[in-house]
């Protein structure tokens, strides 16, 4: 399904069009009653002690500096996450760095953590008109030349941890060289024993990369447990190539969209295998219908994310897999989401 703007905005470099977007979305939010998130009594739920009205929530990377909160919640997300922020603003890598793969509804990035910083993304939360019934998580990261990442991540959960409803600990980006290593061993536990000290009560996310080996995986889940960390995403893009058709699809980055979704749907299994069920799990990528979404919920999901689907599907996505969701639950009577939660697993 296409949306109005689509044939313009496919006219323009990816980047301009986000450019353009985020504008768009900024204005919106401004709009009397703009702020709400879409509230439906079935599917509303509760994931590390937070009241989601909806499990369908927007993943980081869009609103990068926090800028279109309220436009964002206006278009039915039960969650949004902006970032990754740095402590340093950083301007990321060169361009070009963004491409929309459109045979296979697909995107590749290597953006490189571009944002304006930590004290400019949290001006702009406490500029927010604030989020009526939706929850904002907010999603940090380590400056690519940082002598000392764990430092960056701990003064990115101090400033965040007083504002948002969760934080984000983001270590799987793969256009950060070596940012990854930090999922691994000694330094994934040294880092999540840092950040938990420093959050105070707001729960604590981990996000996770899709290309995690199942030795990674499982020394992911034990260390997060150990940690208290509050909720897994599972996951951010991937390094990998499946078959693919369009131009660009020998580009480096991380690759989102549709092709991403079998790999997706694995790891999330992978990592409910290695957790036990012992901790929430949040499913992203390749996450474009009702029916996607329902299958990841039944798989073991207690919320999912979305992004790139946005670009091809339009604004109108969040809404119409609500609607869907929300009919597939009745469909098979599950009176509440929470019910239908690893039905599948």
């Amino acid at each position: 399904m296409t949306y109005a703007a689509r044939p313009l905005l496919f006219t323009l470099d990816p980047e301009t069009a986000h450019t353009m977007t985020i504008g768009a979305l900024k204005l919106r939010g401004k709009l009397p009653g703009g702020a709400k998130a879409d509230v439906r009594p079935r599917l509303a739920t509760i994931v590390a002690g937070l009241s989601f009205p909806n499990p369908v929530g927007l993943a980081a990377g869009l609103d990068k500096n926090g800028e279109a909160i309220d436009g964002l919640f206006a278009l039915g997300f039960g969650s949004v996450e902006i970032g990754t922020l740095t402590p340093l603003p950083q301007a990321g890598n060169p361009r070009p760095r963004l491409f929309r793969l459109v045979a296979d509804r697909a995107v590749i990035n290597r953006m490189g953590f571009n944002n304006h910083g930590l004290a400019a993304g949290i001006a702009n939360v406490q500029r927010a008109i604030r989020r009526g019934a939706g929850l904002l998580g907010i999603n940090v990261g380590a400056n690519k030349d940082a002598t000392d990442r764990v430092a960056d991540y701990v003064a990115g959960v101090t400033a965040a941890a007083p504002l948002a409803d969760y934080v984000t600990i983001n270590i799987s980006s793969p256009n950060t060289p070596g940012l990854r290593d930090l999922q691994h061993g000694a330094a994934l536990a040294e880092l999540l024993a840092a950040c938990a000290a420093v959050k105070g009560r707001t729960p604590l996310f981990l996000k996770i990369a899709p290309d995690l080996d199942p030795a990674g995986i499982d020394g992911v889940a034990r260390a997060a447990i150990d940690h208290g960390v509050d909720a897994i995403i599972i996951g951010n893009t991937t390094i990998t190539r499946p078959p693919l058709s369009a131009a660009d699809k020998r580009e480096t980055g991380g690759l989102s969209g549709a092709p991403l979704a079998a790999l997706a749907r694995q790891r999330l299994a992978d990592v409910r295998n290695a957790t036990g069920g012992a901790l929430p799990l949040v499913a992203a990528g390749g996450i474009d219908s009702g029916a996607e979404a329902y299958a990841r919920l039944r798989a073991g999901a207690s919320l999912v994310q979305l992004y790139s689907a946005l670009v091809y599907a339009g604004p109108g996505l969040p809404a119409r897999i609500l609607r869907d969701l929300d009919a597939l639950l009745a469909r098979d009577g599950f009176a509440t989401m929470a019910e239908a939660i690893g039905t599948a697993a």
